[in-house]
C-alpha cells in the first residue's frame, strides 16, 4: 500500500520492450486478426512482452492506421478466459480496476472479495485514479455506487478506503503509536460490545509504517496479534475487509500469494481472481508475490498456474509470472531478507494453543457410566446420548469412566462400544476412549500392518509429538503389542527414511533454547553439505533436523538463508526425494506453524472423490485438548472455508455429529 520511494529496485516482471515501435505492433496484430480465424500466439506474445504503457501507444496506433478499436477487435476475435486476460492487459490500470468494481457490484448480488482485494491493496494515487477512471468510463460517482450496494460498518470502512487520504508520513510519532495500539485494544478486548468506529479510524487512515509499529505494540499489550482480535471481535464482510487491509499493512505481495493459492487450489479455478491479480501486479510487485508464494505454499506460482490452466490461457499467464521459482532455487535479495524475517517471526510468535475440549463442569463418572450402560442395553443403540457423554469430557474424565463403567457394571466399557458402534463412528469414539499414547501407539500400529505402510501417518506422529508424549505411546506401544516401536519401524521402513524415524521415536529431541553460535555452525554445515557433492546431505540433514530444539532449529533455518540464499524446505524439495523429503519437510513445517501443518493434513484429507477418515480421526482425536482451536483458525485462514463448513460437506450421520462437536464450532 505504501507508494515506491525513490530509486527502488523494480520488482515486475513484464518491462518495458526495447526497440518499441507502436506502428509495426499495430500492424502484426492487424494481421493476426485478419481473414479466418486468428493467430492467438502471435497476439498472446506481443501483448504479454509490452508494458501497459506501450499498450496503450499500441491502442492509438491500430485507430489512427486502420480507423478500428483494437480492444473491440480483441474481444470479437478471442474468447472466454483468454479474451478476459488480454482485454484486461489493453486497459489503462486504472480502468482496468474501475472495470473490475463495476462487474462486483453489477447485477444481482455483490463480489465483496473483489472489493475487499481491490481497496484494501491500493495507494493512495492509485485509488484516486480508480475514481477517475470510473467516472469517465461509466459516468457515475464510484463511492455513491459502493454506498448503494454495501451496508454497515463494511460500507463505512470502504468508503474510507475510497478517499485515498491514508497518511504517507514515514516520521512516527512512538507516543502515537503506544496510543493507537491501546485504543484498539481498549475497543475490542476490554470492553463489551466492540467499537467498531476505532477500528475504521485507525485501520482506514495511519500511515503504513505508523500501523506496522502499531500491531507490534498491540501484540505486546494484547499478547496476541491483531489479527486474531479482528476475527474475534468483528464478523462477516467486515471481519475480511479488515483482515485484508491489516494483511495489506503487513505486506502487500504477500496478501497477494495468499489471494492467488486460494483461487487455484482444490477443485476448480477462480478464474477471475487469478486474471485480476495476475494483470494489475505484473508491472509492480510479481516477484515478490513469486517469492512469497514459493516460500508459503509447496509449488511456485509458475507449476501451480501450469498445472491449474491450459492453452493460450495458460501460456500468457505464464508469461506474466515470468518464471519458475522452483528451478530458480536462490531467493532474489529482497526475498531473502523476507525469507530471513519470516523465521524471525516465527520463532518470536507466542500463539497461545488452545483445544475445542474442555473438562465437563459438575463431573459425575458415576452417572456418566450408568447412562452409557442405558444407552448401549436392550435392542438398538443410543448413538446421540454415547457422542454427547464421549465428546463433552476431557480425556483423563473419560478413563475415569472406563474405570466406574467396570467397577459399578463389571463390565468393559470399549468393549460394549466396539460391539455396539460400526463403521468411522466406532472407530472415533474407541479413538477418544483411549489415552493419548494409547492411542498414538494404535495409529502407529495400523500404520505398519498388513499390507503397505502408510508412512504419512507414521510421519504425522513422529513429527508432531514432544519427547515426553513419544515415550509415553513407546511404553503403550510395548504394553499393547509386547513388541518394541522402534523394532517395528525397522522392519517396516528402510534407508534415511527408517534412519530418520527410529532417531525420533527415540524422544530424546533437545529442548533447550536457540544458541546463536551453534546455529549459526549448524546452518554453514547444512549449506556445507547441500553444495558439497562428496558428503551426504541426507545424514547432516537427518542429525541436525532430528535431534536440536524447536528454538533452536528456527534460528538455524534462519542463518540458512543468510548462509545460501535459499530457503531450506525448498532445498529439501529440490534435492531430496521420496519419504525422505515427505518426513524432512514435515519437521520443517512443524517447526515452522504446527496447527497450519495440521490443517493441511485435514484439507488434503477431505479434499477431491471420497474421505481419508483414518487421517480425520486420527488429527481430531489427538488434537482436540491442544490445539484444534489454533488448526481451525489456520483452516480458515488457508483454505476460506471452515473446518466446519468442510466436515459437514464430507460427512454424513451420527459419524458427523460427533466429529462436529469435537471441532467445536463454526469459524
Amino acid at each position: 500500500m505504501a507508494p515506491k520511494g525513490k530509486g527502488s529496485k523494480y520488482r515486475g516482471t513484464v518491462v518495458e520492450f526495447p526497440d518499441f515501435n507502436p506502428s509495426s505492433d499495430a500492424e502484426v496484430l492487424y494481421n493476426a486478426m485478419k481473414g479466418f480465424g486468428s493467430d492467438k500466439e502471435t497476439i498472446l506474445e506481443l501483448i504479454t512482452s509490452r508494458s501497459n504503457a506501450q499498450r496503450q501507444e499500441i491502442c492509438a496506433a491500430y485507430k489512427s492506421q486502420y480507423g478500428k478499436d483494437l480492444i473491440g477487435d480483441l474481444k470479437y476475435e478471442l474468447t472466454g478466459k483468454f479474451e478476459r486476460l488480454i482485454v484486461g492487459l489493453m486497459r489503462p490500470t486504472a480502468y482496468h480496476d474501475a472495470k473490475e468494481i463495476k462487474d462486483a457490484i453489477e447485477g444481482i448480488g455483490t463480489d465483496e472479495k473483489c472489493l475487499i482485494e481491490i481497496l484494501a491493496s491500493r495507494n493512495n494515487k492509485q485509488i484516486h485514479d480508480l475514481v477517475n477512471a470510473y467516472k469517465d468510463a461509466y459516468g457515475r460517482d464510484l463511492e455513491a455506487d459502493i454506498v448503494s450496494d454495501t451496508s454497515g460498518h463494511f460500507k463505512k470502512m470502504l468508503v474510507v478506503l475510497l478517499q485515498g487520504t491514508r497518511e504517507e508520513d514515514d516520521v512516527v510519532s512512538e507516543d502515537l503509536v503506544e496510543q493507537d495500539a491501546q485504543d484498539l485494544f481498549d475497543a475490542g478486548e476490554v470492553q463489551w460490545g466492540t467499537d467498531e468506529a476505532k477500528f475504521i479510524t485507525i485501520l482506514g487512515n495511519r500511515s503504513v509504517t505508523h500501523l506496522q509499529m502499531v500491531f507490534d505494540k498491540y501484540e505486546k499489550i494484547a499478547n496476541k496479534e491483531i489479527e486474531d482480535s479482528i476475527r474475534g471481535e468483528l464478523s462477516g464482510d467486515f471481519e475480511k475487509l479488515m483482515l485484508a487491509v491489516v494483511q495489506c499493512i503487513r505486506s502487500v505481495p504477500m496478501y497477494f500469494a495468499k489471494r492467488l493459492f486460494k483461487a487455484m487450489k482444490g477443485l476448480g479455478t477462480a478464474d477471475n481472481t487469478l486474471i485480476r491479480i495476475m494483470v494489475s501486479r505484473a508491472e509492480i510487485d510479481m516477484l515478490d508475490i513469486r517469492e512469497f508464494f514459493r516460500l508459503s505454499y509447496e509449488k511456485s506460482l509458475y507449476n501451480m498456474i501450469k498445472d491449474d490452466t491450459s492453452g493460450e490461457y495458460k501460456r500468457s499467464l505464464l508469461k506474466l509470472c515470468g518464471g519458475d521459482d522452483d528451478l530458480a532455487g536462490e531467493f532474489f535479495p529482497e526475498a531473502a531478507q523476507l525469507a530471513y524475517k519470516m523465521w524471525e517471526v516465527s520463532s518470536m510468535t507466542r500463539v497461545k494453543l488452545k483445544g475445542t475440549v474442555q473438562p465437563a463442569a459438575n463431573f459425575n463418572p458415576d452417572s456418566d457410566a450408568q447412562a452409557l450402560r442405558k444407552a448401549m442395553k436392550g435392542f438398538g443403540t443410543d448413538e446421540d446420548t454415547i457422542i454427547d457423554i464421549v465428546t463433552h469430557r476431557s480425556n483423563a474424565q473419560r478413563q475415569e469412566i472406563l474405570q466406574k463403567y467396570k467397577s459399578l457394571l463389571g463390565r468393559d466399557l470399549m468393549a460394549d462400544l466396539k460391539s455396539e458402534l460400526s463403521g468411522s463412528l466406532c472407530r472415533l469414539i474407541l479413538g477418544l476412549m483411549m489415552t493419548p499414547a494409547q492411542f498414538d501407539a494404535k495409529m502407529m500400529r495400523k500404520a505398519m500392518e498388513g499390507a503397505g505402510t502408510d508412512e504419512k501417518a507414521l510421519i504425522e506422529i513422529l513429527t508432531t509429538r514432544n519427547n515426553q508424549e513419544i515415550l509415553a505411546m513407546n511404553e503403550a506401544y510395548k504394553e499393547a503389542y509386547h513388541k518394541n516401536l522402534e523394532d517395528s519401524l525397522t522392519s517396516d521402513t528402510s534407508g534415511h527414511f527408517c534412519r530418520v524415524l527410529v532417531s525420533l521415536v527415540q524422544g530424546s529431541r533437545e529442548e533447550g533454547p536457540a544458541d546463536l553460535a551453534r546455529a549459526q555452525e549448524d546452518a554453514k554445515e547444512l549449506g556445507d553439505a547441500v553444495n558439497d557433492e562428496s558428503t551426504s546431505m541426507e545424514t547432516k540433514f537427518l542429525s541436525i533436523l532430528c535431534t536440536r530444539s524447536y528454538p533452536h532449529l528456527r534460528k538455524v533455518f534462519q542463518e540458512f538463508v543468510t548462509c545460501t540464499n535459499k530457503d531450506v524446505e525448498q532445498v529439501i524439495r529440490k534435492d531430496i526425494s521420496g519419504d525422505l523429503k515427505t518426513v524432512l519437510i514435515a519437521i520443517v513445517r512443524s517447526i515452522k506453524n504446527k496447527p497450519s501443518y495440521f490443517a493441511d493434513r485435514l484439507y488434503k484429507s477431505m479434499k477431491g472423490l471420497g474421505t481419508d477418515d483414518r487421517t480425520l480421526i486420527r488429527v481430531l482425536v489427538s488434537r482436540s485438548e491442544i490445539d484444534l482451536f489454533n488448526i481451525r483458525r489456520e483452516y480458515k485462514e488457508l483454505h476460506d472455508v471452515s473446518l466446519h463448513e468442510s466436515i459437514k460437506g464430507d460427512t454424513s450421520g451420527d459419524y458427523r455429529k460427533a466429529l462436529l462437536t469435537l471441532c467445536g464450532g463454526e469459524d
